[in-house]
């Protein structure tokens, strides 16, 4: 079959008409907030554990070199020695043989852009961590990577899509996520890209054809046209949905009143449980648009927590010559990421 996973750098990018847009204010009703004793797992702050962290990045062999940050050199590493504590509970530790259990014989696929593919790699390095000796098959076919542990039948998928709407005005490439156990979706750093990366010429809504237009707009209609996608074609007794949440940058240091700063030569996380800037925009539109989902999803609000984290990226220590401040160091903020995952699936 071919892979329709893929990163979408053609001319033409064809959007469903959407709905109007509502008020803002709407009652996230139709979005799972996880709980344990009433603790909201999204609200806390990092503490410094020395047991972190989970796995020694040197012995996962499935690290990008761009996420690699202490092979490339980074030289310091307190920043991988802090664990999330929610200000009402403990998050639950991962625990690798526990996850192995719940999910044997279960397929697990990541869909969405690069931020995707961090997390990806994280939850195969946690996993890897708990069965080192264990045999483990990689495939790679166009843009969908799979990871398979066949002792324990439990696979883990890439499936690379930065938009997750298709070049028509309907989700073909969403074939490939009908039968997956467990879905997290993830798409917005993309819909921000313009000049000589803009992955498109024009975009057609309707019968109409445009050169551009507001971008928040404009991903508020793509995932709206997902939103249906998931609404008629999940079964949630099947299927468990999850949406990654918006993943902040560190580009602009006034964010956390450090005029001229990035994150480059960061070493520590914000203190306290809040961040000096503000929210991006994309979180209020997630928020809405699971909303009004009639299919149960839950939200991986990681938006907060890892703003925290400005010490987190790899800025220099990527591989690169660029410095990036987008994505994050592994062992790092995305395996807070999977921990919350795992925190929900067993308090379901």
């Amino acid at each position: 079959m071919e892979s329709f996973c893929y990163f979408l750098s053609t001319s033409l990018l064809l959007l469903l008409p959407w709905l109007q847009q509502s008020n803002a204010n709407v009652e996230h009703h139709n979005t799972k907030q996880p709980q344990l004793d009433g603790c909201d797992f999204f609200q806390g702050s990092w503490v410094v554990d020395d047991s972190y962290p989970l796995y020694d990045s040197s012995t996962c062999p499935f690290i990008k070199q761009g996420f690699d940050c202490q092979k490339n050199g980074r030289p310091d590493k307190h920043y991988l020695k802090y664990r999330w504590q929610p200000k009402a509970c403990t998050l639950p530790r991962f625990n690798g043989e526990d996850f192995l259990k719940r999910f044997k014989g279960k397929k697990i696929m990541f869909v969405g852009d690069s931020l995707s593919e961090n997390q990806w790699q994280s939850l195969t390095c946690l996993v890897h961590a708990a069965i080192p000796q264990a045999q483990v098959n990689k495939s790679i076919k166009g843009d969908l990577q799979t990871i398979t542990w066949p002792e324990y039948g439990i696979s883990i998928t890439l499936c690379f899509n930065a938009f997750l709407v298709d070049l028509i005005d309907s989700i073909e490439g969403g074939q490939l996520w009908k039968g997956v156990d467990t879905l997290v979706f993830n798409t917005w750093h993309w819909w921000l890209h313009n000049g000589s990366i803009q992955p498109w010429d024009y975009i057609q809504i309707g019968g109409k054809l445009i050169k551009d237009m507001d971008r928040l707009a404009a991903f508020k209609r793509g995932l709206t046209t997902w939103s249906k996608w998931v609404d008629f074609n999940i079964n949630p007794a099947m299927t468990n949905v999850f949406f990654q949440g918006i993943s902040p940058t560190h580009n602009f240091g006034e964010e956390w009143k450090e005029k001229l700063a990035t994150c480059k030569g960061q070493t520590e996380p914000i203190k306290g449980s809040t961040y000096p800037g503000a929210l991006p925009p994309a979180v209020g539109v997630v928020k809405e648009v699971l909303s009004k989902m009639s299919k149960l999803v839950s939200l991986l609000d990681i938006t907060i927590l890892s703003q925290l984290r400005k010490d987190g990226h790899p800025s220099i220590y990527n591989g690169g010559q660029r410095s990036d401040c987008s994505h994050w160091c592994l062992a790092g903020v995305p395996d807070t990421w999977n921990e919350l995952l795992y925190a929900i699936v067993i308090t379901q």
